[in-house]
């Protein structure tokens, strides 16, 4: 089974950077895309950027465009988010999804959705101060 391991996380002032990763362990899965998400206490799990696994293609919510980049090494198993111009607001946990070919052909999803993954991590914690 795929395991989704996240890190990178912590605490940064406004207008700051940080670097999340996310290692995936186990046995492996033929992967149509990755992505990440971002929740806080009391509100929906939020899509924050995806890319597909093999066109490369990239997604991203609206409030994190210019700010945030998504990549992958396949070499290394490895997903990243690179965050910059950090504000209070994207204080969160953040989660990396997989969805496995497989999965994504039973549950067409949009990438923002999260019943379109099928694999998640524990999450980091991301903390923005003003």
């Amino acid at each position: 089974q795929v395991q989704l391991a996240e890190s990178g996380g912590g605490s940064v002032q406004a207008g700051g950077s940080l670097s999340l990763s996310c290692v995936s362990s186990g046995s492996t899965f033929r992967t149509y895309r990755m992505g990440w998400f971002r929740q806080v206490p009391g509100k929906e799990r939020e899509g924050v950027a995806a890319i597909n696994t093999n066109s490369r293609d990239t997604s991203y919510a609206d409030s994190v465009k210019g700010r945030f980049t998504i990549s992958q090494d396949n070499a290394k198993n490895t997903l990243y988010l690179q965050m910059s111009s950090l504000k209070p607001e994207d204080t969160a946990m953040y989660y990396c999804g997989a969805a496995s070919t497989a999965y994504a052909e039973v549950y067409a999803g949009r990438w923002y959705e999260d019943r379109s993954y099928n694999v998640w991590g524990q999450g980091t914690q991301v903390t923005v101060s003003s």
